[in-house]
């Protein structure tokens, strides 16, 4: 029903060039349903736009684009949300031009607004064992607990994210035949398709076998999978649902509701960075393309910073 109501709202022309585009993105970069989703949302509200302006969208100019941004700072939408549909128009023009569905790119001239420079929040370690504890199998006093299948594979899945940093869609499509326990190591699949290897420690190593040998054979019953984490029905446990498990356990663990499965990445290579880990090696096991978006960790990281000046300078 809502495909039907895209189509009538924004014409078949544009309902057909932004399934085309999504179907050739989501093919060539490997995006996660998640990133797919939204472009596909920012695309059909801008191409709604259109239609109410009476605009074809393969003749769009910069002025146009320009009123189309203004519209919405006018409707105080955040500027990380402007941006972001400004991104996914970026990319949507590009494939129109080089398709030769457009002969003009209104969006390859224009900056989006100014974000104020945030640092990414990390779990302080008591709240990172509160969240840990929520399905283990110790209560808080160390007395054993009774876990459900679903609480062995969601203690598996916390501790896998704190173990390596993976994303969340790195975790979702992580196949079975990927985690090696006798190198204690997993290779993940990240953004554009790049592969890497990234070492598990005891504890997440200990957790993740459990759940292989017991809970996950039970979740799949007589199905087969691939993917290391399964639903319920036996079936690849997707990002929503992650998100969904990952919320009511940071409520059950009573913090701060805010909280994100992308936070236990930052809390990763923050506490490498702690820990004395150089930051090649922690931009290796997080995949980042660039060096300067590592080193956004040691802003985060004073007192490592003042260990390492302490022990370098001469006059310390």
């Amino acid at each position: 029903m809502a495909e039907l109501e895209d189509i009538r709202q924004v014409g078949d022309d544009a309902n057909a060039a932004i399934e085309a585009f999504c179907y050739e993105f989501k093919a060539s970069r490997n995006v996660s349903e998640h990133t797919l989703r939204a472009y596909r949302s920012d695309l059909f509200d801008y191409a709604r736009w259109c239609a109410r302006e009476e605009l074809d969208m393969a003749r769009v100019t910069h002025r146009q684009m320009r009123r189309y941004l203004s519209m919405l700072d006018e409707a105080q939408y955040q500027r990380s949300t402007i941006n972001r549909k400004l991104s996914a128009l970026r990319t949507f023009y590009q494939w129109l031009c080089v398709t030769g569905r457009s002969e003009c790119d209104p969006v390859t001239v224009l900056q989006g607004p100014k974000q104020p420079k945030t640092m990414p929040h990390v779990l302080q370690p008591k709240d990172m064992v509160k969240l840990l504890r929520v399905h283990s199998a110790f209560d808080a006093e160390g007395n054993p607990r009774n876990q459900s299948l679903n609480d062995v594979r969601d203690q598996a899945i916390l501790e896998f994210l704190y173990a390596c940093g993976a994303r969340i869609s790195e975790a979702s499509s992580l196949l079975l035949s990927n985690v090696d326990f006798a190198e204690k190591q997993v290779k993940v699949l990240g953004k554009g398709s790049k592969e890497r290897i990234i070492p598990l420690h005891d504890l997440a190593v200990s957790s993740m076998r459990i759940y292989m040998h017991t809970a996950r054979m039970q979740l799949l019953g007589a199905s087969h999978s691939d993917y290391f984490f399964v639903s319920s029905r036996g079936n690849r446990m997707g990002t929503d649902a992650m998100r969904k498990m990952f919320k009511a356990t940071v409520i059950q663990a009573g913090l701060d509701e805010r909280l994100t499965p992308h936070d236990m990445r930052h809390t990763f290579a923050t506490d490498l960075l702690e820990g004395g880990a150089d930051l090649r090696s922690v931009q290796e096991m997080l995949g980042h393309a660039n060096l300067s978006t590592t080193q956004v960790y040691t802003h985060l990281s004073p007192k490592r910073l003042q260990e390492v000046h302490a022990q370098a300078h001469p006059r310390a």
